[in-house]
């Protein structure tokens, strides 16, 4: 399997992972106040992009 393929399942699985825990950790957040609740799936929808960044450039580099 090609790193392109690799890299492609894992960032789709990852992702499915992360939005659960996202949401998840987000419940306890929802009787808080709403500028709490906006901080945080600000941040945690920022986040992912760095590890998805380092995937990206994982998965196009060429192989040794």
């Amino acid at each position: 399997m090609s790193r392109g393929k690799i890299a492609l399942l894992a960032g789709i699985v990852g992702f499915i992972v992360y939005i659960a825990v996202v949401v998840a950790v987000g419940d306890f957040f929802v009787n808080l106040h709403w500028t709490i609740q906006v901080v945080y799936y600000a941040l945690t929808g920022f986040i992912w992009v760095f590890p998805a960044i380092r995937l990206i450039k994982w998965g196009a580099r060429a192989p040794r």
